[in-house]
């Protein structure tokens, strides 16, 4: 079995002692839960094989099983080095749907809960001399109101805008060796103003005492450096940058960094990162990136693929969709209904392409208040993940959430609340609140519309100056048209023009089919012309990048072909826009 994903999945965090775990471990469907009492996490090995890090479900596996699958097992035996000898051995998931247990040698190690973000166990105390093994049990329930499951399909089956599920692991497993003491993880904060960085450490507890020390080089050259004393878990320290160097579209520059602790003299850990320098703001006048108002063209961007689902079949893939998306004339996505890997954030900070990261809230009961004990915690993991990409421009942690059928209503308590914390978290960055959904607190005024007469769509958007917007959701209920004029406006979905490459009669979209590719492209434009010609919306989102199964209104089919020459696109796509500079 061809071991696939074999690159470090955190750039961001890079230290020399690691050995990626992706390839052949042995499989087993639990669907009767009964693993757990019977004592799976001891057994020697299991009926088949998988490839990690892809999903069951997806080809690349080697299982391609689309059926519910209420939990599944892997094991796998890990071989560790001599020179690990004395150190410390964390054990890496970077994601893994939904509840995950993991156990080594048969002995648990912890538990995670959450399908989209990374954790890792320190499992140096469950380690033998020899025959050391790695046991994990993935426990799904995507139809579960307590669990956020994004666009996968509660029936067996894709419908609309609904695709194959994901279960257990699906992004890359990884072995580190560290000192005690050592730095668990770190933020960075630029200030462009005075050309410096303000670094956070997070350290192991025992750190204490130890000392701090962060070079920053540019393209090889040292541009700074600072030392500091740490006497607590976390210690924040800023460092003055000789070279002003702003991380811009389409320029992505970054500069490296190693930090070092040492404790006597002698050297305990070296980890080595990245940050961009750059500073972005929303006004009522508009979005600023390094005070240059500039107009966000965002695509929707699903993060769906044919033979892989949730995971890219290679690194070049995460490339590829970034930029083909910047070829079509869009500066930046949507990460929609789902966090995507760290190494596609990596290469959206080197390409110099801007992000909203969003999760994938879909499946989630938001009428329950006590869900956001199930929400806020993977939230808050996603925000730390996330902190120090500058490609990272907004935060989105709900995208349309509506009241149920049977009457019971959103809690916009508890979405207040989850805006509160992601501001409390980060101050530097704006927020949607809740895209294109009823309003809780927000920093934008964000909406969805899929009208295809480009006629119709203007009139919709011609009374912004006085607080008006008829949008798809408002236009049924008038009394939500008015807004406060303060907010931004933000045009976050709209197009979503169905092109079918071919015949498939399964193939979805928004409103009536184009019949030519002619009409396609007069349409486009009319819609596009109509946000880029108004004052008083700062961004657009075009849905989609790609078809995603039979959901068939990408501005490429879902194998990554251009369905259209792309300077046609880019040409309608990137044109000034009225309120940029």
């Amino acid at each position: 079995m061809k071991i696939m994903r074999c690159e470090h999945p955190r750039p961001d965090a890079l230290r020399v002692a690691w050995i990626n775990l992706n390839g052949e471990w042995d499989f087993e469907i639990d669907n009767a839960l009964v693993g757990i009492d019977s004592h799976y996490e001891k057994r020697d090995s299991f009926s088949g094989k998988i490839n990690v890090p892809f999903c069951p479900e997806s080809k690349l596996s080697g299982v391609g099983n689309t059926d519910f699958m209420n939990g599944v097992w892997y094991r796998r035996n890990i071989d560790i080095p001599t020179e690990w000898c004395g150190k410390r051995v964390l054990l890496h998931f970077e994601a893994s749907d939904y509840e995950t247990a993991v156990f080594v040698n048969g002995k648990t190690v912890g538990i995670h809960r959450g399908g989209y973000t990374p954790f890792c166990f320190d499992i140096t105390d469950k380690l033998e001399n020899s025959g050391n093994y790695v046991t994990v049990f993935a426990k799904d329930d995507v139809r579960s109101p307590e669990q956020v499951s994004g666009k996968q399909s509660e029936k067996l089956g894709s419908f609309g805008c609904f695709y194959t599920r994901t279960t257990g692991i699906w992004q890359t497993v990884w072995l580190e060796a560290v000192d005690a003491c050592y730095i668990e993880r770190y933020e960075a904060v630029a200030d462009t103003e005075n050309t410096a960085v303000t670094f956070s450490l997070e350290t192991s507890e025992m750190a204490y005492g130890a000392d701090a020390e962060a070079k920053v080089y540019f393209d090889g050259r040292l541009v700074g450096e600072a030392k500091t004393k740490i006497f607590d878990r976390a210690v924040k320290f800023t460092v003055s940058l000789s070279e002003k160097h702003l991380w811009d579209i389409g320029e992505g520059n970054l500069y490296d960094v190693v930090f070092e602790l040492s404790m006597g003299g002698e050297k305990k850990d070296t980890l080595k990162g990245y940050f961009g320098l750059r500073d972005v703001r929303l006004t009522k006048e508009g979005f600023y990136l390094n005070g240059r108002r500039i107009y966000g063209r965002f695509v929707l961007d699903q993060g769906f693929y044919p033979d892989g689902i949730y995971t890219a079949p290679s690194d070049e893939a995460l490339v590829f969709d970034i930029e083909a998306s910047m070829k079509l004339g869009f500066n930046g996505a949507r990460l929609h209904q789902k966090v995507f890997e760290a190494r596609f954030l990596y290469h959206a900070d080197r390409l110099g392409y801007m992000v909203w990261d969003e999760t994938g809230n879909w499946g989630w009961d938001h009428t329950q208040n006590t869900n956001i004990y199930n929400f806020l915690p993977e939230w808050i993991e996603e925000m730390k993940r996330d902190m120090s990409h500058p490609s990272l421009i907004g935060w989105c942690p709900f995208n349309e959430t509506w009241d149920k059928e049977d009457g019971r209503r959103q809690s916009n308590q508890m979405l207040d609340l989850v805006f509160d914390v992601t501001r409390a978290i980060d101050p530097t960055r704006p927020i949607v609140g809740n895209s294109g959904s009823y309003p809780c607190k927000s920093d934008v005024h964000d909406v969805h519309d899929y009208e295809q007469d480009p006629e119709k769509f203007g009139e919709y958007y011609s009374h912004i100056k006085e607080g008006v917007v008829k949008c798809q959701l408002y236009r049924v209920n008038p009394r939500r048209q008015v807004f406060d004029t303060s907010k931004n406006v933000f045009v976050s979905e709209y197009g979503g023009i169905k092109w079918v490459v071919g015949e498939d009669a399964s193939a979805w979209g928004y409103g009536d089919s184009v019949k030519s590719e002619e009409e396609f492209i007069a349409r486009l434009k009319g819609l596009t012309d109509v946000l880029l010609d108004s004052e008083d919306i700062f961004a657009y989102c075009y849905t989609q990048l790609t078809d995603v199964e039979q959901e068939q209104n990408g501005l490429l089919t879902y194998d990554r072909k251009f369905k259209f020459p792309p300077e046609v696109i880019y040409d309608i796509m990137a044109r000034k826009a009225a309120c940029e500079e």
